[in-house]
């Protein structure tokens, strides 16, 4: 599946994403878009899903009619996300359209 990664979401997790096609927003130039926009844009080019670690966004874009979905991390730290990255390839397994999933981050 095709897999977005928003700003804040840590490069390095791509390498353990190795049955999806991953690319951030910045190799794409969609570095200085907004979220409503970078949602339509990623939809527009076929993602399925987007990795975000902005927690506001829930609260910012009503994903009820969007095609993509929207995964959450609680940190932007490459350390402890990478502790979790089980968790992150559990929820791409499951995610569905339109699904919203907050992935907690221990400490």
């Amino acid at each position: 599946m095709r897999v977005l990664f928003d700003q804040g979401t840590p490069a390095p997790l791509r390498k353990h994403l190795l049955d999806h096609t991953v690319f951030t927003a910045y190799e794409l130039g969609w570095g200085q878009l907004e979220n409503g926009a970078l949602l339509q844009a990623a939809e527009d080019d076929n993602f399925y899903v987007l990795i975000t670690t902005d927690q506001n966004l829930k609260y910012q874009q009503n994903i009820a009619n969007r095609k993509i979905a929207i995964v959450v991390l609680s940190t932007t730290s490459w350390p402890r996300i990478q502790k979790s990255t089980t968790a992150v390839i559990a929820a791409l397994q499951t995610i569905k359209t339109n699904a919203f999933v907050e992935i907690s981050i221990p400490l």
